[in-house]
């Protein structure tokens, strides 16, 4: 017997109460986010459009990030599709040709084509994109087509040619839609990757396929599916204009309901874009104006709640009555859970019914099931050459080798120095704010942590500061007691101060070895190396005139949030959807706090970055955009994408070792224990005559 499940994305979180939510232990996370949600509705919000020229106008614009965030810029090219049918089942009303394509060379997408018995003439057409169902026999899957068989059904036995299509984690070639939900691929946002590009990419090439069928009239093709199929009928419908009707069906909510309701512990990743440009989803939505778009939902959808859903339709309405077609744009509610219910299809099946074929009689036969799922699979062998299990490694390319654009940068290198912040500030770091508020007015010093215990002849002093708005961090100063005094007086002398970044595992060193604590980093995996850089930067407090700043951005050490793997894990997936990634942040959070211990210190004071692995990135990124920096003094930089902090679309754009180049270009770099990977091509590019930027050493 086949174990046949057909789940609406994950059904786990229709059992979750609020209390299970990742931000409820976090109060100031609940607070960061919902600010962060209210500035993306108020700068995105589709009622800005004052009249149809203005939308007109912006929509190609809007259409192209869409696009980008989907890693679809640039498109992949359109390669031969090479279709191959491999059977066909047949009932008395229909018939069902089984047949797979290439999306691209090696990327497999399973289909059924399901057409009437009888064709006298080019039939309207319903693209039908499935939900998360998983219909397997033991290890085989017959591919999530075959759980929504009577959708496909139904429109042939009612005139319509309708292509039911797999998708790349639930077909036949079973991939991957988890990456950051489950399997904490988060490279996935470095390289710009989502599989709902993925998707959007299987339906466009499913279009492509479908002109090519004389059965099809291609001026009359609509798209529906529920769920992960709601999603990518959004994503189609808003991309290619070939798509003449939609009803994505429970497939849409707002920004807030996934970021602050917490709807994205209910999804994985096909779910969503790379918000790179920071929108709210009302947006998807308006760019399918003025064709004919029926809104479907039921009343008690927990993943797709329906205050969202009726927010996401009053603003299309708004994009619908600039164009005059108030009666182009639906909104059906239906009573029940998050489930494929007849009411939910009925209505879907009349929208198409009025926009495809101009009938509005009643609906007279129910959608069923006519086959087991082995009939309709297509593969009896899965092909050897296949890509659908490891296109994540290769969807989205990667930066141009540092090495290749060399004599490009020595031509000008202020020019790639600028460009490439500028590039840096609106692709991976646009979550940041706009304006830094200073931060001096807002420093709080705690003083002497330490005089009851810890290391001897050392003084700490604790400067708190709010980063930016909801997001309180603090950074430790430490200073030989023969150098403390009081405490305006403790750096006044300083020659030079090192600032330490640290994560959870260093942080936790240091206040055992500093401050006295209890050591509770034993209980947690680490590299072995926090202990190395810690002792270093110690010993060198031994000169006089020399203090050490120890600081952990948000999510780590003193400011590490609360909860377990699952739930550290909802929180940085959430960063994502407000178009930044915690890594982002962190790296915001070292630019103020080495701006706060500039306040501390006098002008003639040297301060340096100091940082291991990922930590050592992370004072790498901040550098390129912090002046005043003496050097970055870098250890066991890693070009390994899972060794790497991450930044969104980073990998797209640059790799680690133009990063690292722009480092330098700035100031100084020290390095230690390197990878070679990372550090030659800078050494080649810096050895160079003409290179302008600052000293490279390795140590």
């Amino acid at each position: 017997m086949f174990r046949y499940l057909a789940v609406g994305l994950l059904l786990t979180f229709a059992r979750l109460s609020a209390a299970d939510w990742s931000l409820d232990e976090n109060p100031e996370l609940v607070q960061f986010f919902a600010a962060q949600v209210a500035k993306i509705e108020s700068q995105d919000s589709l009622l800005q459009y004052n009249s149809l020229e203005d939308w007109q106008a912006a929509k190609p614009k809007l259409r192209g990030q869409l696009f980008d965030m989907l890693g679809l810029y640039p498109l992949p090219p359109q390669t031969p599709l090479n279709p191959k049918q491999t059977g066909v089942v047949e009932e008395n009303e229909f018939r069902v040709e089984k047949l797979h394509f290439e999306s691209m060379p090696g990327l497999y997408v399973t289909a059924n084509l399901y057409l009437p018995a009888k064709i006298d003439k080019a039939l309207p057409t319903v693209l039908y994109v499935c939900g998360h169902a998983r219909v397997k026999e033991g290890d085989v899957s017959f591919g999530n087509k075959t759980g929504y068989q009577h959708h496909g059904a139904w429109f042939a036995r009612n005139g319509y040619a309708c292509l039911t299509i797999d998708t790349v984690q639930l077909g036949e070639i079973e991939g991957v839609h988890h990456g950051t939900y489950r399997y904490d691929r988060w490279w996935w946002n470095a390289r710009g990757y989502t599989p709902a590009g993925v998707e959007a990419w299987s339906c466009i090439r499913a279009l492509d396929y479908l002109e090519t069928r004389s059965e099809i009239d291609s001026e009359r093709i609509g798209v529906t599916g529920r769920s992960g199929g709601g999603a990518y009928s959004w994503w189609i419908a808003a991309l290619d204009e070939r798509i003449k009707c939609a009803i994505p069906v429970a497939g849409i909510a707002t920004l807030r309901n996934h970021v602050v309701d917490g709807c994205v512990e209910g999804h994985c990743d096909c779910m969503y874009m790379l918000n790179t440009h920071r929108w709210d989803y009302a947006t998807v939505a308006a760019l399918v104006a003025p064709r004919p778009l029926l809104i479907s939902n039921s009343d008690k959808d927990r993943i797709f709640p329906l205050d969202g859903v009726v927010k996401v339709h009053r603003q299309v309405r708004h994009i619908y009555d600039l164009y005059e077609q108030p009666l182009q744009l639906g909104l059906q509610i239906t009573e029940g859970p998050h489930k494929d219910t007849q009411e939910l299809r009925v209505h879907a099946f009349r929208w198409l019914n009025r926009w495809l074929k101009g009938d509005d009689s009643l609906i007279q036969k129910t959608a069923t099931k006519f086959f087991e799922p082995a009939q309709l699979r297509v593969f009896a062998d899965l092909p050897e050459d296949e890509r659908n299990t490891t296109i994540d490694d290769d969807f989205v390319p990667t930066a141009e080798p540092l090495g290749e654009r060399t004599d490009r940068i020595l031509q000008d290198q202020q020019l790639w120095f600028s460009k490439s912040l500028h590039t840096l500030r609106q692709r991976c770091f646009t979550g940041w704010p706009e304006e830094a508020v200073s931060v001096l007015s807002n420093v709080v010093r705690v003083e002497a942590l330490n005089r009851s215990g810890g290391a001897p002849g050392l003084v700490v002093h604790r400067l708190h500061f709010n980063s930016q708005q909801h997001v309180a961090v603090s950074v430790d100063l430490v200073v030989s007691d023969r150098d403390s005094g009081d405490s305006e007086s403790a750096v006044a002398d300083l020659q030079s101060l090192n600032m330490l970044v640290a994560d959870s595992e260093l942080w936790a060193e240091y206040e055992s070895a500093v401050l006295g604590k209890a050591d509770t980093s034993l209980d947690k995996p680490g590299t072995g190396k926090a202990p190395d850089i810690l002792q270093q930067q110690l010993e060198i407090l031994k000169t006089r005139g020399t203090a050490l700043a120890v600081f952990a951005p948000r999510g780590e050490g003193l400011h590490a949030w609360k909860g377990d793997r699952k739930k550290q894990t909802q929180i940085r997936r959430r960063f994502n959807l407000i178009g930044t990634t915690a890594d982002a942040m962190r790296v915001w959070d070292v630019r103020r706090a080495v701006q706060v211990l500039h306040q501390q210190i006098n002008d003639t004071t040297q301060l340096h970055v100091v940082g291991s692995g990922r930590n050592a990135w992370l004072a790498a990124m901040a550098t390129i955009f912090e002046a005043g920096i003496e050097s970055a003094r870098l250890s066991n930089l890693s070009d390994d994408r899972r060794e790497r902090p991450v930044f969104l679309n980073a990998d797209r754009s640059f790799t680690p070792s133009e990063l690292l180049a722009l480092a330098l270009h700035r100031t100084d770099v020290v390095t230690f224990a390197a990878d070679d990977g990372v550090i030659n091509p800078v050494a080649r590019l810096r050895r160079n005559v003409h290179w302008e930027g600052a000293d490279l050493s390795v140590e």
